[in-house]
């Protein structure tokens, strides 16, 4: 099997374009692309939802993804801390008898 292809953002906005704008079909235009439809389709799908944020590109996140990504970051420190307070307290429970 082969590496996995990689498409810049021009290129998928492009084939979206295809789609949407010259009215040529999903089918053609994954094989002129030579893409699979089903991955067509996911463009033609993410640009429909967000125009502006599809295809952000590698590294590169929308706003709600960013928040997500800063938000899952913030409970993983909460709970270690919480951890860490858990085990200092049985610690000095114990010490205290």
């Amino acid at each position: 099997m082969g590496a996995r292809r990689k498409f810049s953002r021009e290129f998928k906005q492009e084939a979206v374009r295809l789609v949407r704008e010259r009215r040529v079909s999903m089918a053609q235009v994954a094989r002129d692309l030579e893409v699979h439809p089903n991955l067509l389709r996911n463009w033609v799908r993410a640009a429909a939802v967000d125009p502006v944020h599809a295809f952000p590109g590698e590294g590169r996140q929308t706003p709600e993804q960013a928040e997500v990504t800063r938000l899952q970051r913030e409970v993983a420190k909460l709970r270690a801390e919480r951890d860490i307070l858990k085990k200092a307290a049985a610690y000095f429970a114990r010490e205290s008898t």
